[in-house]
């Protein structure tokens, strides 16, 4: 993670080094958390529903009514110009972590400003995977403790979840709360207003009852591609039914197993809310049988790869309270 490190940013049409790629302090995304974003991921190198990730971010282009001129699919040309260019850079055993920002760019009454790019930002960063996902690899074997924090997710009614923008606030008192929590690997996992589970800061969340997945109602949430490719695509294919309904921490305490899904790590276990043990307090059988089966359709091995990372950097310890550090 040094300014030497060689790779490049996307920025605006051009390639820039990466230590040199910066939004102007006068920009919407500074002053009012204006920015849409998506961060996507690689197996093998090939990037994972890169389609569906811009596609979301166009939902969000369209609803906020950013003046983005650039197209979908000069947006999916970019970012496969963006790996092109930083491969060189990549460790064989390295995945690329692309990380697409947009942001509306100056406020009017800055304009005038000189040497600044008008109109809406464009940035395209790739970087290791590894380092999102560092002290993951255990938790594939010990699972998350989810903490329910004080801070509510915000509902639909207020700010739309299911544009996945930067104005995230909630989501960060939430970590900070969490890592008041006794022990390690604790992550957040929201309720919203009216007491119902919605979801961690940064992940979808899932509960198993009697063999049948259960997951919230995609109202008040981000409507995550993993969540989606679990629910459409793996789940059918091992014949497990799937029913979004509004869930509360009853429900979490009295499952049989429960799991998070998410793009860096594509799924973790759950195995206990607030200290509690969920089930049995171990993995599931239902998580292993999906985990499987990612692995086998992506044609890496999710856990092994996550946890052969953290055995090179000599680093098998827990992340601490949460994935962001407070203390």
């Amino acid at each position: 993670m040094t300014e030497k490190s060689g790779r490049v940013v996307y920025f605006n049409g051009k390639l820039v080094p990466e230590s040199e790629a910066r939004v102007s302090i006068y920009d919407s995304a500074l002053m009012f958390g204006d920015m849409l974003f998506e961060m996507t991921r690689s197996f093998n190198k090939q990037q994972f529903k890169l389609s569906e990730h811009i596609e979301r971010l166009y939902a969000g282009v369209k609803i906020l009514r950013i003046p983005l001129e650039m197209t979908p699919e000069q947006m999916e040309k970019a970012v496969n110009e963006t790996i092109e260019a930083n491969a060189v850079n990549f460790q064989d055993d390295d995945e690329h972590r692309i990380m697409i920002d947009v942001t509306r760019g100056l406020l009017g009454i800055y304009q005038d400003i000189g040497g600044v790019d008008k109109g809406a930002n464009v940035i395209i960063a790739d970087f290791p995977l590894r380092w999102t996902v560092a002290g993951m690899g255990h938790l594939f074997d010990t699972g998350i403790n989810a903490v329910i924090p004080s801070q509510r997710a915000i509902p639909g009614h207020l700010l739309e979840p299911k544009i996945k923008n930067r104005s995230r606030i909630h989501y960060q008192m939430a970590n900070i709360q969490t890592s008041m929590f006794a022990g390690d690997d604790n992550w957040a996992l929201l309720l919203d207003p009216e007491g119902f589970i919605a979801e961690g800061t940064g992940d979808n969340f899932f509960i198993v009852k009697d063999n049948v997945l259960l997951t919230p109602e995609p109202r008040n949430i981000l409507r995550g591609v993993s969540r989606a490719y679990v629910i459409e695509e793996l789940a059918p294919k091992l014949g497990l039914s799937v029913r979004e309904s509004n869930l509360e921490p009853y429900d979490v305490h009295t499952a049989d197993e429960a799991f998070m899904t998410g793009t860096p790590f594509c799924m973790l276990p759950v195995t206990s809310l607030d200290g509690l043990p969920i089930g049995n307090g171990k993995i599931g059988p239902v998580f292993g049988k999906l985990l499987a089966a990612w692995s086998k359709a992506a044609g890496v091995d999710v856990a092994g790869q996550i946890k052969g990372w953290d055995a090179a950097r000599g680093d098998s310890s827990s992340q601490g309270p949460t994935p962001y550090q407070f203390k």
